[in-house]
């Protein structure tokens, strides 16, 4: 998507590559500083899991990343 920013494109190749979304939204919801992020990602790999363990895939894949936030707001579901 043509309206992310660098960080918000290196979040969302890596979300997408891992968990082939149908649907995927990225947003620095921190002003600009990249502390932190709203995501949305709806995808099939998340069939038969708990939010809980939808939350912990997602928190998995972007581990390097959440260490440098201060928060981040999921939303997770089904495709």
């Amino acid at each position: 998507p043509d309206h992310l920013d660098d960080q918000e494109m290196g979040i969302f190749k890596k979300l997408a590559g891992e968990l082939k979304p149908t649907r995927l939204e990225v947003k620095d919801v921190s002003g600009g500083c990249g502390s932190m992020y709203a995501i949305e990602i709806a995808s099939e790999r998340f069939v038969g899991l708990s939010l809980v363990r939808q939350h912990r895939l997602v928190h998995d894949i972007l581990a390097k990343e959440v260490k440098a936030w201060h928060g981040v707001q999921l939303r997770t579901s089904v495709a």
